[in-house]
């Protein structure tokens, strides 16, 4: 009877924490709300050719420069291409640009700071410090330098973006691996003969995940917005590609006439932007509390 008693209990604890457990997921606003803005850039991105309604690169002029409407839901720009259509396939480049930057800064940043971190000594602070100088500088103005000097391109830009994002994935790493290289744990596996690498691999960088989680997610909405600025500038994608940026620079041209050209790739960065920052919050209080 007594065990009993105790499984009864153990199944209504269970049971009793399962809705409060579902009731704080509910109650972050900001992870629903960054998690379907999110949902729908990569949904719009990987449909695009069946969502849109023309090919993005189809000119009519004779129909150059239409408001919104039923057949062109943002209207047209001044070759008489569909907005929509440009903005859909523009998510795609989006996308790709911040996702690969991102992760262009991220695996030598962490590998770095993880490195740095668990050995220290000189190293370390040479790093660190060249690091610290890293960051004085506008990342914006280092990319803009960078792609400046070898010409505007996609690739160009992914790759200067890249490698300006890799401080701040290095601190993190590197704080993280201090502050976990002295755990018992970490003492066990050294004892035990483990290489370095394995140590790094097996029992460091998995207790980084969380903040690596979130610092990811935050980051391609920056990066999303600096790819954006530095096509706006004319050193990011080139015309004739629907980069949100270009079609943004191309509208400020027509704001007394054609407002919409400008609307819509506004809006889509708002809206990217905002999403990825929302889901990064919600992350970050969603994996602090468990």
């Amino acid at each position: 009877m007594a065990v009993q008693a105790e499984v009864t209990s153990a199944v209504a604890t269970i049971l009793e924490r399962q809705p409060r457990s579902r009731r704080r997921i509910r109650l972050r606003p900001n992870l629903v709300i960054g998690g379907f803005l999110v949902l729908l850039l990569i949904l719009g991105a990987t449909f695009a050719p069946v969502l849109s309604l023309y090919p993005p690169d189809q000119m009519k002029p004779a129909i150059r420069l239409q408001p919104p409407s039923l057949a062109h839901p943002f209207g047209t720009d001044i070759f008489g291409r569909d907005m929509y259509s440009r903005i859909l396939y523009g998510s795609r480049i989006a996308l790709r640009m911040s996702i690969l930057s991102v992760l262009l800064a991220a695996i030598p940043g962490v590998w770095m700071g993880l490195l740095a971190g668990y050995h220290r000594g000189w190293g370390e602070r040479v790093l660190s410090r060249i690091m610290d100088a890293w960051m004085a500088f506008p990342g914006l103005l280092l990319a803009i330098v960078f792609v400046a000097r070898l010409g505007p391109s996609l690739n160009t830009t992914v790759i200067a973006l890249g490698v300006v994002g890799i401080p701040s994935f290095y601190r993190m790493a590197r704080s993280g691996t201090i502050s976990t290289s002295h755990m018992l744990y970490v003492e066990a596996a050294r004892a035990s003969g483990l290489g370095s690498t394995r140590i790094l691999l097996r029992h460091i960088l998995p207790n980084l995940a969380s903040p690596l989680i979130v610092l990811l997610t935050m980051r391609i909405g920056t990066m999303l917005l600096a790819a954006g600025g530095l096509s706006f500038i004319g050193l990011g994608a080139q015309p004739p590609l629907p980069e949100w940026g270009a079609l943004l620079a191309a509208g400020r041209d027509h704001l007394d006439t054609a407002w919409w050209l400008a609307l819509a790739p506004g809006m889509a960065f708002t809206l990217s932007v905002m999403g990825f920052n929302l889901l990064g919050d919600g992350l970050r209080d969603l994996l602090a509390r468990e």
